[in-house]
């Protein structure tokens, strides 16, 4: 039995989806955002492997648009897929790629100040045993920990802020008010925020001092359960294990799940090297890289975007001679995050599908959760979920 190995790089979309004008960036709409495209038009890329695999021809054929220093012949299978979902968040992206699109609206809160209802503020005060909160309001994390940390220290109140994603993101300091103190907050919480169908409560811990706080790696998202079975249980119901690396655990609430490997993207490439040893036939990496979103696409810096798509590129090349001869590796993203366009919010665009393992072939346009149905297909287990093969 071979194995499969899909690794999301977070936010990396390509433009060109249907519905962009749907979806907005304070008053404008996604139409015409372009995360790659737009990144390769201002900063010369280099990226041999993934160019090699199909990404300039699959920017072309998503958005039309030609990406300076992409357009090799591919070697690999490549396509461009669009989302049905309604959302251009993690979630949706992630549970539709493992072959369960959304089949609800997702909750935001408004852009005003205060974002939350009176009665889910006063439900957060009652957890967390406090007064009042901070925050409240859309914000980028470490604007708003620089902005609101010192009254943090001084009263201890917690900092929750949301963003154009369905989430409530609860910032705290981990050794003034806790780390499990924040994690128990966060899980009691979330049910409250599931029934609204807000996708995900986030822990956000930081340390440090006035001036000089920074966000630690023990972030934590408690994330609404599936609707159905994705791929993940159906290879763990095969027999087959399920190796989580980075969020995964946290977007699938690590129903699915066998293994957790967290970290910083580099040490994930770390985890994922070891994991092509030590994983048996059968099995199922699932990997995702969010600091290009994270540190990158939100925080609009072109350039360290494109230092992130280098050091992947070059990653993966180290990686690919790593591979069995049966092993099938699919490189592809969950959503747009242009760092070239106003607001700080996710982008709605298509996505690459980049393929290792079955020859050169264009596959033309597909559905995320071709994806996952793919998968199924190349590890021969039952599958439950959407989408059509395209092995």
């Amino acid at each position: 039995m071979p194995r499969a190995i899909l690794i999301v790089i977070d936010s990396v979309g390509i433009g060109g989806a249907p519905d962009a004008a749907q979806y907005f960036n304070g008053d404008l709409p996604d139409t015409g955002a372009n995360t790659l495209g737009h990144i390769a038009q201002a900063v010369p890329l280099h990226l041999p492997h993934l160019d090699a695999l199909g990404l300039g021809a699959a920017v072309q054929l998503a958005s039309g648009l030609e990406a300076p220093g992409l357009g090799a012949v591919p070697t690999g299978a490549w396509g461009a897929a669009t989302e049905v979902s309604r959302g251009k968040d993690t979630p949706s992206g992630h549970w539709e790629l493992a072959g369960v699109p959304v089949p609800w609206d997702w909750h935001h809160f408004p852009d005003t100040v205060p974002a939350f209802p009176p009665d889910l503020t006063a439900a957060i005060c009652k957890a967390a045993g406090t007064d009042g909160i901070l925050g409240n309001c859309h914000a980028s994390g470490t604007a708003i920990i620089a902005r609101d940390g010192a009254a943090h220290l001084r009263n201890g109140w917690p900092i929750c802020y949301t963003s154009a994603d369905s989430v409530l993101q609860i910032a705290a300091h981990e050794d003034h008010f806790g780390l499990d103190r924040l994690y128990t907050l966060c899980a009691d919480l979330a049910p409250t925020l599931h029934a609204m169908k807000v996708g995900r409560v986030i822990a956000r811990p930081f340390v440090g001092d006035v001036g000089a706080f920074t966000r630690t790696a023990n972030r934590k998202d408690y994330a609404i359960p599936l609707p159905g079975p994705s791929i993940c249980d159906d290879v763990q119901a095969a027999g087959g294990r399920v190796h989580a690396v980075g969020k995964i655990g946290d977007i699938f609430s690590m129903q699915g799940i066998d293994t957790l490997h967290k970290g910083k993207d580099a040490v994930l490439m770390d985890h994922l090297r070891d994991l092509l040893d030590e994983a048996t036939d059968g099995d199922f990496i699932f990997v995702n890289l969010v600091e290009f979103d994270s540190d990158y696409g939100h925080r609009r810096d072109v350039a360290g975007y494109a230092a992130h798509l280098a050091w992947f590129d070059a990653a993966l090349g180290a990686l690919l001679p790593r591979l069995a001869k049966d092993d099938l590796l699919i490189v592809t993203a969950d959503h747009g995050n242009d760092p070239t366009w106003p607001g700080t919010d996710h982008t709605r665009e298509r996505v690459p599908v980049l393929v290792h393992g079955i020859g050169d072939a264009p596959l033309g346009h597909l559905a995320f959760s071709d994806v996952a149905a793919s998968i199924a297909d190349h590890l021969s287990v039952p599958y439950r979920g959407a989408g059509k093969s395209f092995l």
